[in-house]
């Protein structure tokens, strides 16, 4: 006679908390992708549905892409991004490993700066690099969104991390056999973080493709503007009130990161859970 396995109330429960957190995550997700699909009428309706009795997907999409330049948003929030990132891999990575495997003096008091810095949300440095930026006159151009982020305190502390996780022998075998501190990064622990690297890349992308509050200070060109920036000023300018649209583009912004994020999701999970231990 066999006994069917039933999952312990604490399983239960535990799933039943997920499910219930992932709907309200979502939520807001699917009703903007309703709004973006739903004629000016039926937007305000007291009952909801999520899909419209007049489909109106066509026209507000269309609409989004050609009354405004959210492609050219776009691109730039892609240059952008990758600038960023890169300049972050090549300036965090070789931190990271001489906090992780050198030993010199204030080793640890730069570490603690590194996680003092972690602490502090990037707006209070904003007054700062607005006067910096207008001093060194790089305001209003690409260079404005891109370097006051090239140094991160959260790259150098996770890819600290996971580079105490490789073996000292691995790095004392890479010195016998000739190679330099930087060889050692670049050919050795980079490697072997590339999960690190791509989990810290998605959370990168994802804080500077969103970013409204420093474009908003840095930059005023519209050919300049990220897509958050860009979406602001699409409602201002072209949509008014009509929010079909405005979701839309809002819609059309945010499925980059949907795409990228399922598509590297294992990286990520390996990235933030695993060691490099080879």
């Amino acid at each position: 006679m066999s006994t069917q396995h039933v999952a312990p109330p604490s399983a239960i429960l535990r799933h039943a908390v997920l499910l219930i957190t992932g709907a309200l995550i979502l939520i807001p997700f699917v009703w903007m992708v309703s709004l973006s699909i739903k004629p000016p009428g039926e937007i305000f309706r007291a009952s909801f549905s999520f899909w419209p009795a007049q489909f109106y997907g066509v026209e507000n999409y269309n609409k989004a892409l050609t009354s405004s330049p959210l492609p050219r948003y776009m691109l730039n929030g892609l240059f952008v991004c990758a600038t960023i990132l890169s300049l972050q891999v090549a300036v965090c990575a070789p931190a990271a490993y001489a906090l992780a495997k050198l030993n010199f003096p204030g080793r640890n008091l730069l570490f603690a700066l590194v996680l003092i810095a972690l602490l502090l949300p990037h707006e209070v440095l904003a007054l700062p690099l607005f006067i910096l930026g207008y001093k060194v006159g790089i305001l209003n151009t690409y260079a404005a969104l891109i370097f006051p982020y090239v140094v991160s305190p959260f790259g150098i502390f996770l890819f600290r991390q996971f580079f105490k996780t490789i073996p000292d022998d691995v790095v004392h075998a890479a010195k016998l056999d000739g190679f330099s501190e930087l060889a050692i990064v670049w050919r050795i622990m980079v490697p072997m973080a590339l999960p690190a690297i791509i989990a810290f890349g998605i959370f990168s992308v994802v804080s500077h493709w969103n970013s409204l509050f420093w474009p908003l200070i840095a930059v005023r060109d519209q050919d300049l503007m990220p897509p958050p920036l860009g979406i602001m000023a699409f409602k201002n300018e072209e949509a008014g009130n009509d929010y079909g649209p405005l979701m839309a583009a809002t819609t059309v912004v945010v499925l980059p990161l949907i795409i990228a994020f399922l598509l590297a999701q294992r990286w990520f999970v390996e990235g933030l859970t695993s060691g490099a231990t080879k």
